[in-house]
């Protein structure tokens, strides 16, 4: 039962992860050029799963993988924004 919870609670913080990342970048960082570099996702999933990983240590459901799923999905957001804007897609999702 543990388990199932864990996996939801991991499922919901990438999710979450990934569209606040792609929606900041499409929207904030439109005409930031240091974010439309090669570097920005790996920087950005990079960073996230630093701060994450002190944090969900604190958290006895989820675990290092958590983390590194989020930091992992907080850089395919910054990517896949950097497609959006390159490609001239709306904002609204």
């Amino acid at each position: 039962m543990f388990t199932l919870i864990a996996f939801a609670v991991s499922i919901v913080l990438t999710w979450g992860a990934y569209t606040t990342a792609r929606k900041f970048v499409r929207e904030r960082l439109r005409f930031v050029p240091a974010a439309q570099s090669f570097w920005a996702p790996i920087i950005a999933g990079g960073a996230t799963a630093l701060v994450a990983l002190p944090i969900v240590g604190l958290i006895p459901l989820i675990g290092a993988g958590t983390a590194l799923s989020v930091g992992f999905s907080v850089g395919l957001g910054v990517a896949n924004a950097q497609g959006d804007i390159r490609r001239n897609l709306p904002t609204v999702f």
